[in-house]
């Protein structure tokens, strides 16, 4: 019995899902099943019920699931406290991420990060927010990457990056060709916002209300990918992280402009959980996307001190 295979077992058992399992760990569908398989018959048990669809862990199944668990962070420890006395940069980094922080900017820098360590690697899984929160808490994920962090006793935040937000639009709406949208402009705009229970969305509604703005909203979705569709149908507007829709407007399917609301903007952060130590290659991790954050800003100061007018001007 290897540990490898235990990881299998608890990846399928957490995902409900053979296919996804396998991709967690590198491996086809096939070698996942027998994988599965052989444990049952070292142990002489039935762990998961295949007769269901989907399939159902059976209560031996959970026992064993926890089981190995502690089993599976006994180990990561231990190699943790080997890597730390060795001081090398290498296993897996398990990182949760929201779908649009994952999708545009983890999965370039993961690559970046496995080819300075080619001992590294890095698995990457986008969630809902409340489920990175949830896979670093239950330590399913080494780091979780994230907007609006949560303040909780047992994570530590680590600040990445604010990202401006900014109002946009089909390319033939009619503010499409404005330099600047004020909030008074969107008074009864037919709008397409994030599901009430985000935090983006709390931060939204209190900017418009800040500026006595009442949208239309007609349709409500729980990530970006989903909203910039909906704007590209002409389905209506909306105010989104201007970071996440460049490759859209570099290619004119939709519209950004700048938004007159200078302090809306989204926070980004890596959360970890605070009692767990963290291994040098997540912490060399973390440190590659301060990093790679830190870059732009002093950039952006130093084209700003470029453009910015003498006084008087």
């Amino acid at each position: 019995m290897h540990v490898e295979t235990l990881r299998l077992y608890c990846d399928v058992a957490r995902l409900r899902s053979f296919s996804r399992g396998a991709e967690q760990n590198f491996v086809s569908q096939s070698a996942a099943s027998q994988g599965v398989q052989q444990l049952e018959t070292e142990l002489g048990v039935t762990l998961i019920d295949r007769t269901k669809r989907p399939f159902v862990v059976t209560p031996e199944g959970e026992a064993f699931y926890t089981a190995c668990r502690a089993i599976l962070e006994s180990w990561e420890k231990a190699k943790a406290d080997v890597a730390i006395v060795k001081a090398r940069v290498d296993g897996t980094v398990r990182v949760a991420a929201i779908y649009s922080v994952g999708l545009h900017d983890v999965s370039r820098h993961m690559q970046r990060f496995m080819s300075l360590y080619p001992a590294a690697r890095v698995q990457l899984e986008c969630l809902h927010p409340h489920k990175v929160v949830e896979a670093v808490l239950e330590g399913e994920a080494d780091v979780g990457i994230m907007s609006y962090p949560p303040t909780n006793r047992a994570l530590s935040t680590v600040p990445l990056r604010a990202e401006p937000m900014a109002f946009v639009c089909h390319p033939n709406h009619r503010l499409a060709r404005r330099r600047l949208v004020r909030p008074t402009d969107l008074n009864g705009e037919t709008f397409v916002a994030f599901d009430p229970g985000l935090t983006i969305r709390k931060a939204i509604d209190r900017a418009l209300r800040a500026h006595n703005v009442k949208v239309n909203t007609v349709m409500e979705f729980d990530n970006i990918e989903t909203i910039k569709q909906a704007i590209t149908i002409a389905a209506g507007v909306s105010i989104l992280p201007r970071h996440t829709v460049q490759k859209e407007a570099g290619i004119r399917t939709l519209t950004v402009v700048p938004l007159a609301i200078a302090d809306l903007v989204r926070p980004v952060g890596i959360i970890h959980r605070r009692q767990k130590p963290l291994t040098p290659t997540v912490s060399r991790f973390i440190e590659l996307l301060r990093e790679a954050n830190e870059e732009p800003a002093r950039a952006g100061s130093r084209a700003l001190g470029r453009d910015s007018p003498r006084e008087g001007e």
